[in-house]
């Protein structure tokens, strides 16, 4: 985002607000302070400055600052977009500040406080959700000129925590940060600097999602489709700024909790929770590639070596298409090669079904101009389209390419029919569905709705398609996993992966990015998650992180393996002997935790209290968790603290309160502190509360 989006975050009440808040103190003629209750018994105080301030049992679930004034934003709007990743500019900014605040009013149970600037007038309007547990905020702009954006300022005291944003990759607690909020490529790196079409920034996600929850039991949805720009205490440590482009009113949804689980319950009972899949999902996963030999010799190798699994899943099922000698690929079309590399998918499948195997394929939505499908979709307007006239073509590492238009039904049952024969024909279990994140914000869509709204919600539209049709044929029986989402995908995905990590211990997009992910999505309502063992991009891997990744893998919820971009290059299971043995030994040690995974994950379907949980979500009084974000709880008892530095060897792990078992070496120590662990390769840091696991620990 530009550096001078939140340019005048500091920007005071106006003067004649000032001298209205002066007055009022001493018994002057301007607005005063007021009390309200809604029928639904939230307590709303507006300060004689007009800062909002909403109060339930006692508890403050949402403030507005009372130091600085809702701002509006007019400015010649610029977007590049290269690849899957944007840049937004600003040209000719200006700023509105609406800081002449006129009252406070109680009309048919809506609290409503008006404000006035140069630009026109902005209502908050404070009213009752749908449930008790929730409360409704609007910001509405009245004026006569439009608006590029509008930003509300929320106040920051020293215990505000900003957990959550869906895939954040570097921290839990978001305080301090400015970003925003848009759905994209995550980047190679996210390191920044002049590639951006290619590294990615720091909060770059293909899953963002506009929402947070204070540590002290409540959240905030900003409940659109929009782009989102927020400034969390970062200019101003009082102030924490959420600006929305594009739209003259601002919908919040504010969570009252009053726990951090509450919070993600009540974000589920808005938003939708996945569906649980069958038991067999939750078993290890192995990727494998070559074709229809390749597979079913990697089924033999695991049956040999002992090695637990439920599933196969190949990407290449549609063909090789690499993009370097060193970097392998796959063609992007929706057919089966069955010329060269899987000439009897279907029996290979039926193969694998024989031995109570699975096996998962791929699928993305782009339209390669140069592949099968382009022209048919072209003639039968099915793709999106370009503002100039015809079908929108953007680049990609696969040459021109457009996307479906899913705002068009005629669109959605054209790849809903190559999905179908993947069922029908094949007999697949699943398949990763990939992508989402590149619908370029100037396209022309079908339904007549502005591309940039829809931006955000392509990939919900996207997982919609792909588990609508599996849910129709297999119920429950299927597994799809994806990677981009938004508000909304809560319960149109399945099973999310975080996406495409560099196959190294990099600080920024390697092994360490893993947890954060995790927590985040958990935070956000997004409960069964997995990741690549041991990374995709760059690389090739070695040794070292395969056996470290392989450790983390086993305590989550889906542990399963990818070959990576550099497939020939990268360590795997059996590479050589001590792999494998570390590789089985985890992968029966995951095995040995599949009840207690499907327990959470049956807890999630109707609580949306994920597996993966941030510590905050079961030690809500111990105000040292909430920053945590190398660590985690697996479920109610297992504490999991993943080696995650190339060469380290010990682990430093803080425990709550409670007394706590190492898992490994039946070690025993009290919470309430912060301890250091050996934690050789083998050896990860991981306690149980309460109880000594044997079980686990014997696992060889």
């Amino acid at each position: 985002m530009d550096s001078h989006a939140f340019m005048l975050s500091s920007l005071r009440l106006a003067p004649f607000a000032l001298f209205l808040a002066l007055l009022t103190s001493c018994g002057g003629g301007g607005p005063s302070a007021e009390s309200f209750t809604l029928p639904s018994g939230e307590v709303v105080d507006v300060s004689a400055e007009g800062a909002v301030r909403i109060t339930v049992d006692g508890k403050v679930v949402f403030a507005t600052s009372g130091t600085v004034a809702p701002i509006g934003r007019r400015y010649d709007a610029r977007t590049e977009f290269s690849w899957g990743f944007f840049r937004f500019h600003r040209d000719n900014l200006t700023e509105h500040p609406f800081g002449d605040y006129q009252g406070a009013t109680l009309v048919d149970g809506t609290v409503v406080a008006t404000y006035q600037g140069d630009a026109g007038t902005v209502e908050l309007r404070v009213t009752p959700g749908p449930t008790a547990e929730t409360t409704d905020v609007t910001v509405h702009y009245a004026g006569g000129e439009p608006l590029g954006s509008l930003a509300l300022p929320l106040a920051c005291d020293e215990h505000s925590s900003f957990l959550g944003f869906g895939a954040q990759y570097e921290l839990t607690d978001q305080r301090g940060e400015i970003f925003d909020l848009w759905v994209r490529e995550q980047g190679v790196g996210r390191r920044g600097g002049a590639l951006w079409q290619v590294t990615g920034e720091r909060h770059d996600s293909y899953f963002p999602m506009p929402y947070f929850m204070d540590a002290r039991g409540h959240g905030l949805v900003v409940d659109t489709n929009e782009r989102v720009l927020v400034d969390l205490c970062a200019t101003d440590a009082s102030v924490a700024w959420v600006e929305v482009e594009n739209e003259p009113s601002i919908a919040f949804h504010v969570l009252h909790g009053p726990t951090p689980r509450d919070v993600v319950r009540e974000l589920g009972d808005r938003y939708g929770r996945p569906q649980q899949p069958d038991a067999w999902a939750w078993g290890p996963w192995i990727g494998i590639q070559g074709g229809d030999t390749a597979v079913l010799g990697e089924a033999d190798a695991l049956d040999a070596a002992d090695v637990p699994y439920t599933t196969l899943w190949a990407q290449d099922w549609v063909g090789r298409q690499d993009i370097t000698a060193a970097f392998i690929d796959i063609i992007y079309h929706w057919i089966a090669d069955d010329v060269v590399l899987y000439p009897d998918l279907a029996g290979t499948i039926a193969n694998l079904h024989g031995r109570d195997k699975h096996f998962l394929g791929y699928i993305n939505p782009f339209v390669v101009q140069s592949l099968q499908h382009f022209a048919e979709m072209d003639a039968m307007h099915l793709l999106i389209q370009s503002p100039d006239g015809g079908s929108y073509l953007f680049p990609t590492l696969k040459g021109p390419s457009s996307l479906p238009d899913l705002t068009n039904p005629a669109a959605n049952d054209y790849v809903r029919g190559f999905m179908a024969r993947m069922v029908d024909d094949y007999g697949m279990d699943g398949w990763m569905a990939d992508y989402g994140e590149e619908l370029p914000p100037d396209a022309v869509l079908h339904d007549g709705a502005p591309a940039r709204e829809e931006h955000n919600l392509y990939p919900v539209r996207w997982q919609t398609l792909n588990n609508g049709l599996m849910r129709e044929k297999r119920g429950s029986d299927y597994a799809i996993f994806s990677r981009s989402g938004w508000l909304g995908s809560q319960a149109t995905t399945q099973l999310v992966w975080i996406g495409d990590q560099e196959a190294d211990f990099g600080p920024t997009d390697g092994l360490p990015t893993v947890v954060p992910a995790m927590i985040n999505l958990g935070l956000s309502g997004v409960p069964y998650v997995t990741h690549d063992i041991a990374g995709y991009s760059g690389g090739p891997s070695t040794k070292e992180l395969f056996l470290r990744w392989t450790e983390l893998g086993a305590f989550t919820p889906v542990m399963r393996s990818h070959e990576g971009l550099r497939a020939l290059d990268n360590w795997a299971w059996d590479t050589d002997a001590e792999t494998s043995a570390h590789f089985r030994r985890f992968a029966r040690i995951h095995q040995a935790l599949l009840p207690e995974i499907e327990a959470a994950a049956s807890e999630a379907a109707t609580s949306s209290m994920p597996i993966v949980r941030h510590l905050v979500l079961m030690f809500p009084d111990d105000p040292n968790v909430v920053g945590l974000d190398q660590q985690y709880m697996f479920g109610d008892t297992l504490l999991v603290a993943p080696v995650i530095e190339e060469g380290a060897i010990t682990r430093e792990v803080y425990l709550p309160a409670g007394h706590w078992f190492h898992v490994f070496t039946g070690d025993t120590y009290e919470g309430g502190q912060m301890v250091t662990v050996d934690a050789p390769l083998g050896t990860p840091a991981v306690f149980s509360l309460g109880v000594d696991r044997p079980d686990l620990r014997a696992i060889e």
